[in-house]
Formats: C-alpha cells, sequence, structure tokens
C-alpha cells in the first residue's frame, strides 16, 4: 500500500503543478472565464438533481418548505418579542383629584 498511496500523493502533486502553470500562463480574464464556467457547470449539475429528487420525492419537498416557513416565522415573532422587550419602564402612579403625594425623590 505504500506505493499507492506514494504513487496517488505525487500524481496529486503533479495536477496541482500543471493547475498552478495552467493559472499563472493564462491571463486574469481567461482564469475567471474559466471560474465562471466551473460554477455555471456546477449549477446546471446541481439543479438537474435537485429536479429529479424534487419529482421523485415531492412530499419530502414539500415538508421541508413548511419546515422552513415555521423556522422563519418563529425566528420573526421572537424577533418582535425581543424588541417589545428593550427600552425602560417608569411606574405612573394614578393620584385622585386635590391629592399631592411626594415621589421618591423629593419634589
Amino acid at each position: 500500500m505504500g506505493k499507492l498511496e506514494r504513487t496517488q500523493d505525487r500524481t496529486l502533486e503533479l495536477l496541482a503543478d500543471v493547475g498552478e502553470g495552467l493559472r499563472r500562463k493564462l491571463p486574469d480574464r481567461a482564469v475567471q472565464w474559466v471560474e465562471t464556467g466551473a460554477a455555471l457547470g456546477a449549477l446546471r449539475v446541481g439543479s438537474k438533481v435537485a429536479g429529479k429528487f424534487v419529482r421523485r420525492n415531492p412530499v419530502l419537498v414539500g415538508a421541508a418548505v413548511v419546515g422552513a416557513g415555521l423556522l422563519w416565522l418563529a425566528a420573526r415573532q421572537r424577533a418582535k418579542r425581543k424588541e417589545a422587550i428593550e427600552g425602560e419602564a417608569k411606574q405612573v402612579r394614578a393620584l385622585r383629584r386635590g391629592e399631592y403625594e411626594r415621589d421618591d425623590y423629593g419634589v
């Protein structure tokens, strides 16, 4: 197994060297086009896989969408509750007409 592992490691190193050499020799614009093409290819393959999954498992997809909606709703409610808690509260004492009461500050 030692020779096989060494061969695989050496192959990976050579591929990395070839990739670096191509990156250095190609202009920056070309590298961007290659990266964009790779990203578009990955997006295309991913969308095909997702489409097949949705066609084969519509119930699971529906449950996932409902679960995501419930999580979003819970997060929104929690954020609203946090907003309501923040701030300062002051107690106001109701006095009958004509009464005068000194508050805690001596006024």
